[in-house]
């Protein structure tokens, strides 16, 4: 567990396989951005995770409709970035996203709107 070079490794190579036969504005690039961003998070390399987030999102942005729960968790985890980072009220901006997001799109009762 943990092994963060080799998770960025297998990720980086499928992302350039979507890249070859997806087109630009395909989800599943934005969800490999994301899992990307994802890994540089936890390792703490907070201006890369930001940069494939920011990627993913601009896809979602493109592609899904604007209640979309995709997008919900684009936001948040730039939010969980922003946060990271000390930049709280960044972080804060993008949680209120998600939540709108989140509100509209699931029943009250789910448990992402707990979180």
């Amino acid at each position: 567990m943990g092994d963060y070079s080799k998770a960025l490794e297998f990720y980086e190579k499928s992302h350039k396989i979507y890249e070859k036969t997806l087109p630009s504005n395909h989800p599943h690039l934005a969800t490999s951005n994301s899992n990307i961003g994802l890994v540089y998070n936890n390792m703490g390399d907070y201006s890369k995770a930001l940069e494939f987030y920011e990627k993913a999102l601009k896809i979602f942005e493109k592609v899904l409709p604007s209640n979309h729960p995709d997008l919900a968790t684009s936001y948040n985890n730039i939010g969980a970035v922003y946060k990271n980072m000390g930049d709280y009220s960044k972080a804060l901006e993008f949680f209120e996203k998600s939540l709108k997001i989140r509100e509209k799109a699931l029943p009250s009762n789910h448990p992402d709107l707990a979180t």
